[in-house]
């Protein structure tokens, strides 16, 4: 009697299913592409060129320094998954990483992601990387490549991970450095659009078994479904940042900056600061948006919500004081709200509300 085979497929796992992916996505993942994107057709990676002597490319790098970092959407995804919605969380990938590069004067050059999921639809894979290249456009970065992994024996039905990894340059002499802050500069505030992509294991238990809300559910106090609050991407500040910076080819009038994600402006202001200099912020000098006093009402304290949420402010830049004016308002006609949330005082590297 023949022994019965066994096929991948048999064991979870569709290889033809990756080639539709791969087709599908082609279009979109090209749409990033600039004339540093070199061709490798059929490569094993990417191709780009750091920088070239062209008239096309505007921005010759003296002593360029690369800069990389990674990072993912977190539980997000887990709404995502539930809502039947893969459009958003790619943006909020791309964002994450690509905010983090910018904090150092960076602009992101390229963008690799990786999404492991527990069988592969290559519509839903292409709706997930879709959303990635689009915050790559926002970006102004080449989605250069990435990876799928079908696991069926880590990953239960419908769930899904990312993890995005971006590259970017910054020029040597122009780079961040927190020894440049000093006492007296302002502390700008942008706005955020949300929750962003943290703090998202409160959040759902706070909507879904606190408030008992279904994702459908129209919030009132929200003004808005729970599913649009709870999805809305990440913002992307790097267009609007990087513009300001430039304008000011020889001044170096920001001194430092932060991305404020986990562990909200307490944990992540400090990170922007010199040793010897403490950040003072105040509160009630920006609008918080309402999922967040929702949240609060709903039994978080006051603290608590500070140290988990960004609360509204999802960057800050410390500037010189002369300039603060004319800083927002070039990030103001750049579409950003802008808010002047404190200022720098002499201290010992720590967070201060004033």
């Amino acid at each position: 009697m023949a022994r019965k085979t066994i096929s991948y497929r048999d064991a979870g796992v569709d290889i033809t299913a990756n080639d539709e992916m791969v087709d599908r996505i082609r279009t979109a993942v090209h749409g990033t592409y600039g004339p540093r994107v070199l061709p490798s057709h059929g490569g094993f990676a990417g191709l780009f060129r750091l920088d070239y002597d062209e008239k096309l490319f505007e921005r010759n790098y003296r002593r360029p320094v690369l800069v990389a970092c990674t990072d993912g959407v977190g539980s997000k995804v887990l709404v995502a998954a539930q809502a039947g919605r893969l459009d958003t969380v790619g943006i909020d990938l791309v964002a994450m990483s690509v905010n983090d590069l910018l904090t150092v004067g960076a602009e992101p050059l390229l963008f690799l992601d990786y999404v492991a999921l527990h069988k592969l639809e290559p519509a839903k894979v292409a709706e997930i990387v879709e959303g990635v290249a689009r915050g790559c456009r926002m970006a102004g970065c080449a989605l250069l490549g990435g990876e799928t992994a079908e696991m069926p024996d880590v990953y239960a039905p419908t769930h899904f991970d990312l993890a995005g990894f971006a590259v970017g340059v910054a020029e040597r002499s122009r780079l961040m450095d927190p020894r440049r802050v000093q006492p007296g500069d302002v502390l700008l505030g942008l706005a955020s659009d949300g929750i962003h992509s943290n703090g998202y294991a409160l959040a759902r238990r706070l909507f879904f078994e606190v408030a008992r809300h279904k994702l459908d559910d129209h919030v009132e106090a929200l003004g808005e479904t729970l599913v649009e609050a709870l999805l809305r991407p990440t913002r992307i500040y790097v267009r609007p940042v990087l513009a300001a910076l430039r304008h000011y080819r020889r001044k170096r009038v920001v001194t430092s900056m932060a991305h404020i994600t986990g562990g909200g402006l307490e944990g992540n202001v400090p990170r922007m600061l010199p040793a010897n200099c403490d950040a003072v912020v105040r509160r009630g000098s920006w609008t918080i948006p309402p999922v967040f006093e929702y949240m609060q009402s709903l039994g978080v304290e006051e603290e608590e919500m500070y140290r988990v949420f960004n609360m509204g402010i999802g960057y800050v830049l410390a500037v010189r004081r002369a300039f603060a004016k004319s800083i927002t308002r070039r990030l103001e006609k750049l579409g950003e709200r802008v808010f002047s949330i404190g200022v720098v005082r002499r201290g010992s590297g720590q967070f201060r509300w004033a």
